[in-house]
C-alpha cells in the first residue's frame, strides 16, 4: 500500500507534506510529523467548496483543492470503489 502524502498551506505561507490517513470528500484526516511527536489534523470544506480548511495547535491549516478535484482523485486512485458504490 503507497502511503498518500499532500501539501497544505500554513498561516505563514509555508508548504507542509503531510501523510494522509483517511480521504473522502466530506473530510480529510491528516498527520503531521513523525514518531511520538506526531499530530493528526482534520480538514474539512470551507463553505465555498473551494478548499479544505482545519487547525492544529491553534494554527491553521488549508489544502487548497476543490471537493470535486479531491472527489476525483479518489475515484482515479481506487476505481473499484467507485464501481462497487455505483450498484447500491
Amino acid at each position: 500500500m503507497d502511503i498518500e502524502k499532500i501539501k497544505v498551506r500554513t498561516e505563514a505561507g509555508q508548504l507542509i507534506e503531510v501523510t494522509v490517513l483517511n480521504k473522502r470528500a466530506e473530510h480529510i484526516q491528516v498527520l503531521l510529523g513523525q514518531g511520538e511527536h506526531s499530530v493528526k489534523c482534520d480538514l474539512s470544506p470551507t463553505r465555498n467548496g473551494l478548499a479544505y480548511a482545519g487547525s492544529v495547535m491553534g494554527r491553521e491549516l488549508v489544502y487548497e483543492r476543490s471537493r470535486e478535484q479531491v472527489q476525483a482523485d479518489i475515484d482515479r486512485l481506487n476505481p473499484t470503489l467507485r464501481q462497487s458504490s455505483r450498484k447500491r
